[in-house]
């Protein structure tokens, strides 16, 4: 979360008013002020963003007691830091209740994200490569329920 914070200030304090293209047509440093969610969901609603976003982080800090894989965990974890991350900019630059918005400044030319941005993806894909390639449970709970429908016995 650190790092997504100090990387917010620096854009808005070397970043104002001009952008930097870092590949060519491709990644550029664009400062904008985003009250939305991502792609500018919801910008009219920045509350119900904001509310989202105490759930999201009241959700993975939970995962984080109750992960028994360091993959959840890591995921979790960084789920954690980009929802916090982002919560605490739409609070410092909030004029009312959680109306705030986040500093967004990665121009990928389709979207502009931040660190906290990269964070939840690299979180989404932690859990998801754990569901789909590292649950045994789920698995292990679909083969037995399936034995006892057929009436065989799993050895």
């Amino acid at each position: 979360m650190g790092s997504d914070l100090c990387s917010k200030e620096l854009a808005q304090s070397y970043l104002a008013g001009k952008d930097v293209s870092l590949v060519p047509h491709f990644l550029s440093l664009h400062l904008l002020c985003n009250p939305g969610a991502a792609l500018g969901v919801l910008s009219s609603h920045t509350w119900a963003v904001g509310m989202i976003e105490i759930i999201g982080c009241v959700g993975f800090a939970i995962g984080i007691f109750l992960a028994d894989s360091p993959l959840l965990l890591a995921g979790f974890s960084f789920g954690l830091a980009g929802g916090a991350g982002n919560l605490a900019d739409r609070i410092i630059h909030a004029h009312g209740f959680l109306n705030g918005c986040v500093v967004d400044f990665i121009d990928y030319g389709w979207s502009v994200g931040n660190v906290a941005d990269i964070y939840l993806f690299v979180a989404a894909v932690c859990i998801c490569i754990f569901i789909f390639y590292f649950d045994k449970r789920g698995k292990d709970e679909k083969n037995s329920a399936s034995s006892r429908k057929s009436g065989r016995r799993k050895v």
